[in-house]
């Protein structure tokens, strides 16, 4: 059966250079799951803050579930992040070094049905590092046309 993936964060691999990828559970209320399993959320602006011990999600928008009865929760809302002792240590040692930042890189469903998301360990790209992945890119494109016309 696989993963599901709800959302994709694709502006993430263009602005930074992803180290590392973990895999995270997330501390959600009921109508942001059934909202996440109709694929409404957006990871654009959202990042990873680690505050006193604990890793916290900041500017992940999850669309408020459309058949929730009441109580429906802010869709920019501050979400906790399921992370072990040793992981979390290991993160605090990471984001101390200069240039370092965790950025959400997709949600998905794992075969357990459990909302997951993939946390990336990212160093920002230079705007010359841009345009080298593009050009690169182009190239590769261009090989592959050139392959398949033979």
């Amino acid at each position: 059966m696989g993963e599901k993936v709800v959302a994709t964060n694709k502006k993430a691999y263009h602005d930074f250079f992803i180290d590392e990828v973990l895999e995270t559970g997330m501390v959600l209320k009921g109508s942001e799951v059934k909202s996440l399993r109709d694929g409404k959320a957006n990871l654009r602006d959202g990042y990873a803050k680690v505050k006193d011990g604990e890793v916290f999600l900041h500017g992940v928008h999850i669309s408020p579930y459309s058949h929730a009865t009441y109580d429906a929760p802010d869709p920019m809302r501050v979400r906790k992040l399921l992370l072990s002792k040793r992981e979390i240590r290991k993160l605090i040692g990471k984001v101390k070094e200069k240039g370092i930042a965790l950025v959400p890189l997709k949600i998905y469903f794992n075969e357990r049905g459990k909302a997951k998301l993939a946390l990336g360990m990212a160093r920002g790209k230079k705007l010359y590092d841009k345009r080298a992945t593009l050009k690169e890119k182009e190239s590769n494109r261009e090989m592959e046309r050139s392959f398949r016309k033979e």
